[in-house]
């Protein structure tokens, strides 16, 4: 059988075929879904944002590694829900109403969903009534929302403003991102957390979902 730790290395290096191969065969020997992705997936994908944020890796490689990872969570997610594991967090990710921009957005799931957390992607031009019935299904949620124009980043503050309307703002966490956000926009709508990459995204929700 394979080594499970060549899954490591597999996801490291963004090979999908081998990453399926490895999950298989680890499988097939009965190793256990969630010590393959505690021990082998969600180190690798910790690996890959250290080294992005060492400008060793760039966003191809980001992808590319994210595809690899994605390929064996697939294979084992099923699993982990039979045997009841439980996520790290819930994260309600969306491009904000008005921006059909999706690229940054769906990296930063990628990442989350090899951080070991649950990612429920709304998708693009999601509007505030979306992400509230989103953050509803499940209490301690972390909406994640994203925007690249500045005419459209101003929906942020509605998505928030529409929590506190709701009465649930303290029952959700507002993480926002995208290249015209800065940590100053985050502060004066009073969302919980920024950051301008996707690494860094993972070790946010981590601390908020602490």
């Amino acid at each position: 059988m394979s080594d499970p730790s060549e899954l490591y290395e597999a996801i490291l290096h963004g090979d999908a075929r081998k990453a399926e191969a490895v999950t298989k065969a680890a499988l097939e020997a009965k190793v256990d879904p969630s010590e393959l992705l505690q021990k082998q997936m969600i180190p690798a994908m910790d690996e890959v944002g250290k080294r992005f944020e060492c400008n060793e890796y760039f966003v191809p490689e980001l992808l590319i590694a994210a595809r690899a990872m994605k390929t064996s969570l697939e294979l084992i997610t099923p699993l982990l829900a039979e045997a009841g594991a439980e996520p790290a967090g819930r994260v309600v990710i969306g491009t904000v109403q008005g921006d059909l921009h999706d690229i940054g957005k769906n990296l930063v799931a990628s990442m989350l969903e090899g951080g070991g957390f649950q990612v429920v992607d709304l998708g693009v031009d999601v509007s505030p009534e979306k992400f509230i019935e989103a953050a509803k299904q499940k209490e301690g949620t972390i909406l994640a929302l994203s925007a690249l124009l500045t005419t459209t980043m101003t929906m942020m503050k509605a998505v928030i403003e529409a929590l506190e309307k709701e009465g649930i703002r303290d029952k959700a966490k507002v993480i926002i991102g995208g290249a015209p956000i800065t940590q100053q926009y985050a502060d004066e709508i009073g969302a919980d957390g920024y950051s301008d990459n996707a690494s860094a995204a993972v070790a946010l929700a981590r601390k908020l979902a602490g």
